[in-house]
This record gives structure tokens, sequence and C-alpha cells, in this order.
């Protein structure tokens, strides 16, 4: 099989955790036991996010900025994709030597095309850094004029431009690296958003969804399965209230109509839901929803959301 699997934040960073270089490469050691078996027979590309990294390296941009000039979110996605890739493939790669998965983990910067009057640059949507509680996140709108918004129950987060990627600058290195000897991690946090250029591509001031990002490099891959992996087993109706169902198997139509009915949060599930309805539409496979400890269960259809056409 070949697949793109795309791990949620809590493959590095749990709510409460303080975000320190260890707590991180401990979850993603976590994370690779309990699906490294995966890796072993299949082609993989490997996916991530960054919105906690992002933001923190954000705040250490504004801490500092009286003695380093700060950087635009472009350069700070490209340095979480340097971090978090040193986290990933450590770790990953310290379970397949153990457990005997006979393939080399590689991290590539990536960089994602995305249109220069997409309407996310007017609307800003996309979750970055740590949950605030209420009276945090309005002084953070007063003091540094962010734009803060409630996440799914867990608190208030900073929102930044989210675009729609188009396309992927590195594609053609990722399929050369994606056989049974390499797994690339790529795309990271969605990748870096670039907009062309007569010269080429420049860097614009956004966060690009990983999910989105992953259902696109899993169209322009051709794979036979899209796998998000969340903080938890399935998506959900009703989430987090008394009458919450969990989704099985869902047809792309049914799914299609939960979310216009607003079923799904917007910066949590909501992509998830728009990831794996955009790989179903365009190739006809299947896409799944769920966590690391019920990835294999979900693979043969007995657990998480699976979208089916």
């Amino acid at each position: 099989m070949r697949a793109t699997l795309a791990v949620g934040g809590n493959a590095l960073l749990e709510k409460y955790d303080r975000g320190t270089a260890e707590e991180q490469i401990n979850r993603a050691e976590i994370t690779a036991r309990k699906t490294y078996e995966f890796f072993k027979d299949n082609e993989v590309v490997l996916t991530h996010g960054n919105g906690p990294q992002v933001g923190a390296i954000l705040l250490q941009n504004e801490f500092s900025s009286s003695v380093s000039p700060e950087m635009p979110l472009d350069v700070c996605g490209a340095m979480s994709q340097g971090n978090i890739g040193y986290f990933l493939q450590t770790s990953f790669q310290k379970v397949f030597n153990e457990m005997g998965v006979n393939k080399k983990v590689v991290t590539l910067v990536t960089r994602t095309v995305v249109e220069k009057d997409d309407p996310a640059f007017k609307n800003p949507t996309k979750p970055v850094g740590k949950y605030y509680t209420r009276d945090e996140a309005r002084i953070l709108e007063i003091n540094n004029g962010f734009i803060m918004k409630e996440d799914a129950g867990r608190g208030y987060r900073r929102v930044v431009p989210s675009p729609v990627p188009v396309d992927i600058v590195e594609i053609e290195q990722i399929r050369y690296l994606m056989n049974d000897k390499f797994i690339p991690i790529a795309v990271g946090g969605g990748g870096i958003p670039v907009i062309k250029t007569d010269g080429g591509y420049s860097g614009v001031e956004a966060v690009i969804d990983k999910d989105l990002a992953s259902s696109l490099i899993a169209v322009e891959l051709d794979v036979d399965s899209f796998i998000i992996l969340t903080a938890v087993d399935s998506a959900y109706i009703n989430f987090n209230k008394p009458n919450k169902q969990r989704l099985e198997t869902v047809g792309v139509d049914e799914m299609r109509k939960l979310k216009i009915e607003g079923h799904f949060a917007v910066g949590s599930m909501l992509p998830k839901i728009d990831a794996a309805i955009n790989f179903v539409e365009k190739t006809g496979r299947k896409a799944i929803i769920t966590n690391a400890e019920n990835m294999a269960a979900a693979l043969k259809g007995t657990a998480g959301t699976i979208v089916t056409p």
C-alpha cells in the first residue's frame, strides 16, 4: 500500500505540556511505537501539523524583538519544519532500528503554493500557539492586536490566515523518496506558504492547514489510502455534548451533508473532514480519521471514521 499519514499536534504535544524539546521527542517516540508496524511493508509519506510550535516561535520572536529581528510567518513555518522534523526523524528512526523496520526517515523542507488573492488573508481562522483562558485571550487582543477565537471547547487560541493549498513545489522530490527504503517527512505544518512570482516563489504571511495540504499531496502522489491521526478515536457529531454520536463508515455525500449542517468545529475537526472529502472525491478511495491507538483497527474497517465514495 502507498499512503499519506498525517499526524496531529498531539503526536508531539498534549494540551498541558510546556513544549520542551524533551517532551516533544518523547511524545513523538510514543506515536512511533503505536504506528511503526504500518511502515514495515507500506510506502508512506509522513506529514504533521505545527500549530503549537509555530505559535511558540512567534512568541519567542515577540519577546526577543528588541535584540533580534522578528521573522515573518513563512520563515517561522520553515523553522518549525526543521525542529519538528528533527523530533519525528529522531524518534521514528530510533523505534524503527529497535523494531527491525528497515527504512530511513528523512525530513524535506517543503513549500506549498497558495493564491495571492485567497479570501483567507482577510478572514484569519487557523489556530496557532498555546491555549488561553477567556481573560488571557482578551488581554492579548487588547495589548497585541491578536485575533483570538475559542477552539473546540479547549480554550482560546490566536488565529492567522490559512489559505487553500493548490500545489506542492517539492512534489517530485517527495515522490522519489517515497519508496521501500525511505520515509519522507514532508509538507510539515501544511508546508511553507508561497505564491508564484516571475522569479519563482515568494513566501507569504500565513499558515496552511496541514490536513488540507496532506490531502493535496495524497492526491498528487495518487496514494491508496489517506490516514489522518488526531487526538480522538473518530469524528463525531454533537461533539462535547451529551448526545454525541461517533461516525463510523460514512459515504462522502453524507459527510458533506453533515459538514453543511455545522457538526464540525472550524479550526479543529472541520479541516480534517474537508481533507477527507477532497481525497475521496478526487481519487475514489477511502480516507480514515482516527487516533494512533486505533489506526491498525481502522485500516481493517473496525474502528475510526472511514469516509468512502
